[in-house]
């Protein structure tokens, strides 16, 4: 089965790869052997820089199990995935991804990554974008509100 899921994944990508719609990535997402969503990348025809084929696909599986986590779900991806969709599986509890080309391929195609690993296990204070904490104690209220909240839905 992951064969055949993975191939669907790579369709994807050929197809958008063919057709300038995005980069050459795509992402199905499946649960009990099941399509349940499939995204390709729409970074270009979007101009949305988080719409990679992983976060597409996450989105739409989301929508059609109508819940923001994606428990027993796995990602078939044709590209090992960037930090920020690795950080979106992470945050949708999916259990697992699959991929066809790694990150250091995708970079010889001028799809590197690498120095977003780099930065982000820099201290904020030494990363390329400028980060400053402001307004704390202000801020501590959203937090304070949440706390008391009895309707909250955590994640």
């Amino acid at each position: 089965m992951h064969e055949k899921f993975m191939r669907e994944a790579i369709a994807l990508a050929v197809e958008n790869a063919r057709n300038l719609w995005g980069g050459p990535f795509g992402a199905i997402v499946v649960k009990d052997a099941q399509v349940i969503a499939r995204g390709a990348n729409r970074v270009t025809a979007t101009n949305d820089p988080t719409a990679h084929a992983e976060i597409v696909a996450i989105r739409a599986a989301c929508q059609a199990l109508g819940s923001f986590h994606l428990e027993g779900c796995e990602i078939y991806s044709s590209c090992e995935p960037c930090p920020m969709c690795l950080s979106a599986m992470y945050w949708a509890k999916i259990r697992g991804y699959y991929y066809g080309n790694t990150r250091f391929e995708a970079a010889g195609i001028g799809f590197d990554d690498a120095h977003i690993y780099q930065e982000v296990a820099k201290p904020v204070e030494e990363r390329l974008i400028l980060g400053a904490r402001l307004l704390a104690e202000e801020a501590a209220e959203a937090f304070a509100e949440w706390m008391r909240s009895a309707a909250k839905v955590t994640y």
